[in-house]
């Protein structure tokens, strides 16, 4: 709970902040370095195949902090940030303008929509917005924002119309700790909460949240 309550303050925080600074990187120079991105998250960031993310419209912060995690992963030999056997070695050779520059062109981009299942909408909206107090799941609007879009100071994602495939993927890491970069591990701590059904219905909601 002191999890929650830390990450519900960085939200209220970041809700409040006033005069943001910009995220310093350069769409224009990102655009002319995505070309290998391409292949996997499609020309325009909406990945035509479901098992990679949609990184269009995605937070600027949250994509360079990923990609910095991403290297970490591979640098540490899996034991700090996010160790993935493409992403990691796509990131090893990005320097940290590169990374910015990439960030700030896929944020600059639309992410395209997608629909939510009917016979999830009713159980899915309840979970997504009142959590379980019983099970001790928190609601996921809490971070994410009730329109899914998250926040960009806290590195909060987007994660409304993303591929409900790659949700559950992600969740189902969280869960078993495959995937640990979440800050003071509160994504982990709920997922180890979640049942099978949990996590289906949840990716599926999402996927037309807005």
């Amino acid at each position: 709970m002191k999890k929650i309550a830390l990450t519900l303050t960085m939200l209220l925080g970041s809700l409040s902040a006033s005069n943001v600074a910009a995220f310093d990187g350069d769409a224009q120079a990102g655009k002319a370095k995505a070309a290998t991105c391409a292949a996997c998250h499609g020309p325009d960031g909406n990945a035509p195949v479901t098992m990679y993310p949609k990184i269009a419209g995605q937070h600027a912060d949250y994509i360079y902090k990923q990609l910095q995690e991403f290297k970490l992963g591979m640098t540490s030999g899996g034991k700090e940030g996010r160790m993935d056997p493409v992403m990691s070695g796509m990131a090893m050779p990005l320097s940290d303008q590169d990374m910015r520059d990439l960030s700030a062109y896929f944020a600059s981009l639309p992410m395209s929509s997608g629909t939510t299942p009917e016979d999830v909408v009713e159980v899915g909206q309840k979970l997504y917005k009142a959590g379980d107090a019983e099970r001790g799941i928190p609601s996921c609007a809490a971070c994410h924002g009730p329109r899914g879009n998250g926040t960009s100071l806290s590195k909060f994602p987007k994660i409304s119309f993303q591929h409900p495939e790659y949700i559950k993927a992600q969740l189902e890491k969280f869960r078993s700790g495959d995937r640990n970069n979440d800050p003071n591990g509160m994504m982990g701590d709920i997922a180890k909460k979640l049942t099978d059904k949990d996590i289906e219905v949840l990716s599926k909601y999402l996927g037309g949240l807005h």
